[in-house]
């Protein structure tokens, strides 16, 4: 090998650094080096950090090194990091006797993915250089812990808003974590501050800016505001057209979807995989079984795109929901690649529509092989199906084991933001300051719907208990309480708009139907699964979900 500068020698050993497994082979390049520099120390610790499990080695190395420079410190910083090992990474940075952006946004992103936002804040403020990544890993911060707690997801939204005042351009990262927070915070006021900051910025006809506040319409189920925009974009990409018709099967809207993706076709834009995920989940929402069919078939054969995950559990769903249970099972069976637990997941899912116990326990079988530590949903899924089947001494089997196995059931509720506060209700719920007003609300509701014909459906009510328990049971559901919450806060000829973190129940869908009826409201529920729309007694998924 003909090497002869420390440039050249460098180059080489680059390559080997970028590549696992390598490190045998860059260890002797290094030693061959007649004369290393800073880079040549500098890349091989990257190496030894990228090839150990164990910073050890690396740190090891570190203290080694004859010459170091900001990079040094910085790789050693960033590699503790990685390990989630903050003290040391703390350490390390205090004694760097000169530190740059990289520096500080390393120990920001650190702390921020540790879950130390307050030390991150920390630091924030008195970095005396603040670059792109580290205002957009506080942003993600805020809008992370805004979850929980919804004055971060604000302080999240203030960030952005003095980062774009301060004349630095935010980048898709920055913008993409502060929507998908709102997305998942179901925050539309706060997914609407964001869209006018856009607006009024040199980002107000970007593509790539503007294409993830079509996603938080849709997601915080505004599906009017996002079809506007949509309308207004004047240069889509594949990433904008995939994000409306998504949009679209999420509320249901199927048909739309696809019409969307013939004018998608017809100006001459190419679908990529996501368009064909969001064409099967259309379909599945509104019941096309045979359609979805020849979509996926047309993905492979017309278009050349593999099948990944994504598209087998959409059609094990598509076939599940549509009840051809035993071809959703062919066609897992027939899948190129070991299925994720997804799949399974789905099929159990399906056959608790169907009420097909001996498929049902075929799929928790294999959720439980697959993925034992995270049980809970499988747990509970068959419980649910044998309880739906009047099987209590199998419900009492899986409850005990789920006892002994210290199993814990994701416990449901649902959410309804009203201004800016976001009110969160648990089935039964005692600790809502607004509960007495509340529950004369639903009562009162209660002898209107059944004078409309409501009937409460008590197989929804899983406990082996009497019926007049039963309907006191249905009465509370979360949705019913936010939904009931909405009616008395939300001003007339505004959507109620209620978020659950689990899938609707039957009797809520039949009682949110006749409510809409009763008090002339459109109300939207988002569950795991879609969009419901509810006006005048019916439902945008013509009860098929």
């Amino acid at each position: 090998m003909n090497v002869k500068t420390t440039v050249n020698w460098n180059s080489v050993l680059a390559g080997f650094a970028k590549q696992r497994g390598k490190l045998k082979d860059a260890q002797e390049l290094f030693d061959k080096i007649p004369q290393p520099d800073v880079v040549s120390y500098n890349i091989m610790l990257s190496c030894i950090l990228l090839n150990s499990d164990d910073v050890v080695a690396a740190f090891d190395f570190f203290q080694r090194l004859p010459i170091k420079d900001t990079a040094s410190w910085n790789t050693m910083i960033s590699g503790f990091v990685q390990k989630k090992n903050m003290a040391k990474a703390r350490d390390l940075f205090l004694a760097m006797p000169e530190k740059n952006s990289v520096s500080w946004s390393a120990m920001i992103s650190g702390y921020i993915e540790c879950g130390q936002l307050d030390k991150a804040v920390e630091l924030f403020k008195v970095a005396p250089v603040k670059s792109v990544v580290a205002w957009t890993a506080m942003i993600s911060g805020y809008m992370k812990f805004g979850y929980v707690e919804n004055s971060r997801a604000e302080d999240g939204l203030k960030l952005l808003r003095m980062m774009i005042g301060l004349g630095i351009r935010p980048n898709a990262s920055s913008l993409s974590s502060v929507l998908l927070g709102c997305s998942h915070l179901s925050s539309l006021q706060l997914g609407k501050q964001v869209h006018q900051l856009v607006c009024k910025s040199l980002l107000c006809k970007d593509t790539t800016a503007l294409t993830p506040l079509i996603s938080m319409y849709c997601k915080c189920g505004d599906l009017e505001d996002a079809c506007q925009l949509f309308l207004e974009i004047q240069h889509k990409d594949v990433v904008t057209w995939n994000a409306m018709i998504s949009g679209y099967a999420q509320h249901g809207k199927g048909e739309k979807a696809l019409r969307l993706f013939d004018k998608m076709k017809d100006e001459g834009m190419k679908p990529d995989w996501i368009t064909f995920v969001a064409l099967l989940l259309a379909c599945n929402h509104a019941g096309l079984v045979d359609l979805g069919v020849q979509y996926f078939d047309s993905m492979v054969n017309d278009y050349g795109i593999a099948a990944k995950p994504d598209h087998y559990t959409c059609m094990v769903d598509l076939l599940g929901r549509g009840g051809k249970l035993v071809e959703a099972v062919d066609l897992i069976k027939k899948m190129p690649f070991k299925p994720q637990p997804a799949i399974f997941g789905t099929l159990l899912s399906a056959c608790r529509i169907h009420k097909r116990l001996d498929l049902a326990e075929f799929a928790a079988m294999n959720l439980f092989n697959l993925n034992p530590a995270n049980a809970a949903g499988c747990y509970v899924q068959l419980s649910n199906i044998y309880a739906a089947m009047k099987k209590w001494d199998h419900v009492a089997r899986i409850r005990l084991s789920m006892k002994e196995n210290n199993v814990v059931k994701m416990p449901g509720y649902s959410w309804i933001e009203v201004g800016t506060v976001v009110h969160e209700f648990r089935s039964g719920d005692r600790v809502h300051p607004e509960l007495v007003s509340i529950h004369e609300k639903l009562k009162e509701l209660e002898k209107k719907m059944k004078l409309a014909g409501y009937v409460p459906d008590l197989d929804f009510v899983l406990h082996a208990v009497g019926e007049e328990v039963k309907e006191q049971l249905l009465l509370f559901h979360s949705e019913k309480l936010a939904i009931a919450f909405g009616l008395i806060k939300v001003p007339l000829g505004t959507p109620i708009r209620v978020f659950k973190n689990l899938r609707v129940c039957g009797d809520c869908h039949r009682a949110t139907k006749h409510i809409s009826a009763i008090e002339k409201r459109e109300i939207i529920v988002r569950d795991t699964t879609r969009f419901h729309h509810f006006k005048d007694g019916t439902c945008s998924c013509g009860d098929y979900w």
